[in-house]
């Protein structure tokens, strides 16, 4: 029997401005066993200090998790934070032994903000079989029994008195209870490395002497008297001086490795029995000690010992060393309690990268390899749904280093959502005007938060589908040559660069803040533009320096000329370091520098001419515009995260890939009603194979809500709460028309007699549908 007192917690999450929480504690142990401490009123460092006896083995993990009594029935918002604790890390059940542990609250798979620490003391008495005849372990006195604070007012201190102790060390003695509420912690100053105040056998320390544990893992002794430290146990006045090499052994199997969050937890209650005789000149055997208690070692396994006694394993069948020992890595993902060791990993990731998408859940293997399985389509997958996937050897260079840029740029603390929602309604018919005024009327916060896009007068909800519309039909309004905001580039009718004649419309910066802030909330929220910039405006974004190369894409006579000026003696050309520039059917001659109509142009600095020519006509003839965009930009993105990838991959992040690969969009499709082989699917993709690239981007939009693709193609293409493949299901009548479901990926599609009505029919519905509606 193992017991469990919970003692305290402290700096818990406070979730409303004018109340604080009811906390209580859930234990649960292996998934079975459930004890619950009481509630204490209004408190955010409550002292519980209730014991509890439980049933546990080595693989045994508890879950202590922390709930607010008050809102404790109301799904979702009475989570305060939860910690899970695996027994062998802190005690042998078998040979005994009681440790203090202190850990960060952490997050479960919601994103509800968590803080705080909670304190618990784990107690297990050693069994009479297991005592090893020369073990010193109940040589000193043992702590008493922790008394109940008979008071809940004095809660919240000694909540505090306990945590304080435990970072200092003190209140984890087995020599002395912990302190009386209130009571001011002792030991030296907090340290998130110390330990307990006693060797991890039991044995007692010195006055002023205390245990700690580096960030390695290795234990070292801090004397308080003299101020030093050193990696030698010190002795109580008139003990005996233990062996030199029992006390290097000991020193050694007490390493540990530290744990996720960079501090070490120290196994307690090990046996420290004599070394046995063996040959090798005294080095220890694998019988001795804590050892002996997990039975003998695998077949084909053998223990060593370094040469400064740190102990190690062999295994002669694979002929390879490790310094786990084989007999505990049953403990390290126990097969029967894989929920709860996950449970760890689940809530530090979802407070990066947010929950898991609806129908996914994370699993380990037997090895302690994260695995996720995705229920809705029945597989199993080594990615992270919420990561874009990994990709084949076939793929080019730059799709592998875009993934790695992008996978660091999403998990990034500013790239995180906000808890809430973010409601945007709009009409069809006015959608840059009513965006404008939408967007810029919401703080930065607000617009972080889920978005929720309405159109008037259509009933459709938005799980996603309806915002990746949106941006589709507002990047359409809002890059449109006729509001002059933007132009075509002369290089081609495809790329779109800012219009230095803006200035038309006296509110134009006003409106290039809020394309920014646009731009910023479609690459925030996963969503993607349609339209596609000239090089050069991706690289002032990232602020890279313009060249002559990207001129080319800006205006390509100005291009070609500049680049016969380099190539060319210009000495008797008579160029002076001036540009014309048409404003308005208005030729207005522009110094390229102070005094520039004066300075002849020659081939010494024909270089710089070049250099300053491209500079104003890419840069500093949309220099206020440009200022306005990157300031509602950054309100979003910031600068420094933006600047990990280069003007390509800035392309696809924003406006993501516009070829559809048909075989890439049969290779992750999904059947729903049909299967793969069935004629009306046949019939389908023999359409699909029949149009043209337009009507296909169309139809992508029609099914999906957006004519872009991610970089990886379909198969990361993204639905309602993460990546969802393209479905098409069996629905409808023959004489209907087929729907889609753009918050899902999904197309309804009847089972239409022959190719000729199905191929009808699907067109009649690309062409005409418009809106969204309730089903």
């Amino acid at each position: 029997n193992l017991k469990v007192t919970v003692l305290a917690a402290d700096n818990l999450y406070r979730r409303e401005l004018f109340r604080q929480p009811d906390p209580f504690v859930v234990l649960t142990v292996d998934g079975s066993q459930t004890k619950t401490t009481k509630a204490l009123k209004r408190t955010l460092s409550p002292y519980w200090n209730e014991s509890f006896s439980v049933k546990v083995k080595p693989t045994s993990v508890i879950t202590a998790q922390v709930f607010d009594q008050r809102k404790f029935k109301k799904r979702g918002q009475g989570f305060l934070g939860v910690i899970n604790v695996q027994i062998s890390q802190h005690v042998n059940v078998q040979t005994g032994g009681e440790a203090m542990v202190t850990q960060d609250l952490k997050n479960s798979n919601n994103s509800d903000p968590v803080q705080g620490r909670l304190v618990m003391q784990f107690s297990v008495e050693a069994q009479d079989a297991n005592r090893q005849p020369g073990a010193n372990r109940n040589n000193a006195p043992q702590a008493g029994p922790v008394s109940r604070n008979p008071t809940a007012s004095s809660s919240a201190s000694a909540g505090a008195a306990v945590i304080a102790g435990a970072a200092t060390g003190a209140a984890a003695s087995s020599v002395s209870p912990p302190p009386p509420p209130g009571a001011p912690p002792a030991g030296g100053p907090p340290s998130r490395a110390s330990a307990q105040n006693t060797t991890e056998s039991g044995d007692s320390m010195p006055q002023g002497w205390e245990q700690r544990i580096d960030h390695l893992g290795r234990v070292y002794y801090v004397d308080h008297n003299s101020r030093t430290t050193t990696w030698r146990r010190p002795q109580v006045a008139g003990a005996a001086p233990a062996e030199p090499a029992e006390s290097e052994r000991r020193r050694h199997m007490n390493r540990t490795l530290p744990d996720a969050g960079g501090a070490a937890t120290p196994r307690t209650g090990a046996s420290a029995g004599p070394p046995s005789a063996a040959g090798g000149g005294g080095t220890p055997s694998a019988s001795s000690g804590a050892g002996a208690s997990l039975g003998p070692l695998p077949s084909g396994w053998e223990q060593r010992f370094t040469p400064e006694g740190r102990p190690y394993f062999v295994n002669h069948i694979a002929h390879t060393t490790t310094w786990d020992d084989p007999r505990l890595r049953g403990n390290q993902a126990p097969s029967s309690n894989r929920a709860a060791a996950v449970a760890g990993i689940a809530g530090q990731t979802a407070s990066r990268l947010g929950p898991l998408p609806s129908g996914w859940e994370m699993r380990l293997t037997a090895q302690g390899r994260v695995y996720f399985v995705d229920h809705n389509t029945k597989t199993t997958t080594w990615d992270d749904p919420r990561l874009p996937s990994n990709l084949d050897q076939s793929v080019p260079q730059y799709k592998r280093d875009f993934r790695r840029k992008y996978i660091y740029f999403r998990s990034q603390a500013a790239m995180r959502p906000v808890p809430g929602q973010c409601h945007i309604k709009v009409s069809r018919t006015s959608i840059f005007e009513h965006s404008y005024n939408e967007v810029m009327r919401l703080s930065v916060s607000e617009l972080k938060k889920r978005l929720m896009i309405k159109f008037d007068g259509e009933d459709g909800l938005d799980y996603g589908g309806v915002s990746r519309e949106y941006f589709f039909l507002l990047s359409h309004e809002m890059f449109n040559p006729e509001y002059c905001l933007f132009e075509y580039s002369a290089h081609d009718t495809y790329t779109l660069q800012i219009n230095p004649h803006s200035g038309v419309n006296p509110e134009h910066l006003n409106y290039f803040r809020f394309i920014g802030r646009t731009m910023g909330l479609a690459i925030f929220h996963r969503r993607f533009l349609d339209a596609f910039f000239t090089s050069s405006f991706y690289k002032m974004i990232l602020k890279k320096p313009v060249t002559l190369e990207d001129m080319q894409s800006v205006d390509a006579d100005i291009y070609r000329s500049l680049k016969w000026t380099l190539e060319n003696d210009i000495s008797d050309m008579g160029f002076t370091f001036t540009v014309d520039d048409d404003r308005f059917g208005e030729r207005v001659e522009v110094e390229l520098k102070p005094g520039g109509k004066d300075i002849d142009v020659t081939e010494e600095n024909k270089k710089e001419f070049v250099h300053l020519s491209v500079q104003y006509r890419v840069c500093d003839r949309i220099k206020e515009q440009f200022e306005a965009f990157q300031a509602g930009f950054h309100e979003l993105i910031p600068e420094d995260l933006i600047q990990v990838f280069d003007e390509r991959e800035l392309e696809l992040l924003i406006g993501g890939l516009d070829e559809i690969d048909i075989e890439d969009w049969k290779k992750n499709t999904d059947y729903r009603g049909y299967t793969e082989s069935d004629q009306v699917v046949q019939w389908f993709w023999k359409f699909v194979n029949g149009m043209d690239s337009e009507h296909r981007t169309r139809l992508l939009q029609f099914t999906t809500g957006t004519s872009r693709l991610p970089v990886n193609g379909f198969k990361d293409l993204q639905g309602s709460d993460g990546p969802r493949r393209f479905t098409i299901e069996k629905s409808g009548d023959i004489l209907a028309l087929p729907k889609s479901h753009t918050c899902f990926n999904r197309i309804d599609l009847p089972p239409y007699p022959d190719y000729d009505t199905l191929a009808s029919k699907l067109s009649f519905a690309i062409e005409n549908t418009v809106g969204f509606a309730q089903e």
